[in-house]
């Protein structure tokens, strides 16, 4: 039974965030729990925020990872509480978004670049490509960026 549990998880925090691919969902901190309740795996899940539209596709994503893993009766549920933070990101998909172009939740008011590093930057819209970033421009390099935001 551990295995079966530890398989699921490992299907479950594969998953890969529909709106930036280079991050999982347990890199992004939302995959919660995954445990067995008698024959059903379920899955718990916080989003980034309580309007995120990504949240059906992950939930539909999980379902198809555990399906793969040879799960059949699967449950993933949405809590919001509590409200899921950028404190639950890992470190490793802090990295992943400085790699991919984006910069890390920063609670400074000027977020390092990630391109060149240069914390010389300034915030251009409150609102970037999705809800849960904003657009900055270095005035290092000049290159604008996304930055996701702290939560």
């Amino acid at each position: 039974m551990v295995d079966r549990l530890a398989q699921a998880r490992a299907a479950a925090a594969a998953v890969e965030d529909p709106e930036i691919p280079v991050l999982t969902i347990e890199d992004l901190g939302i995959l919660r729990h995954v445990q067995l309740d008698g024959d059903t795996i379920e899955v718990t899940i916080t989003p980034t925020y309580s309007g995120c539209p990504a949240m059906t596709v992950i939930a539909r994503e999980i379902e198809g990872a555990l399906t793969r893993a040879g799960f059949s009766s699967i449950r993933v549920r949405s809590v919001l509480s509590p409200a899921w933070t950028t404190d639950w990101m890992s470190e490793d998909g802090r990295r992943k978004l400085r790699e991919y172009g984006i910069a890390p939740p920063d609670p400074s008011a000027h977020p390092a670049c990630p391109q060149c590093g240069s914390k010389n930057t300034e915030l251009i819209s409150a609102f970037g490509s999705t809800a849960c970033k904003s657009l900055h421009r270095c005035l290092t390099c000049r290159e604008p960026f996304d930055t996701f935001k702290c939560h």
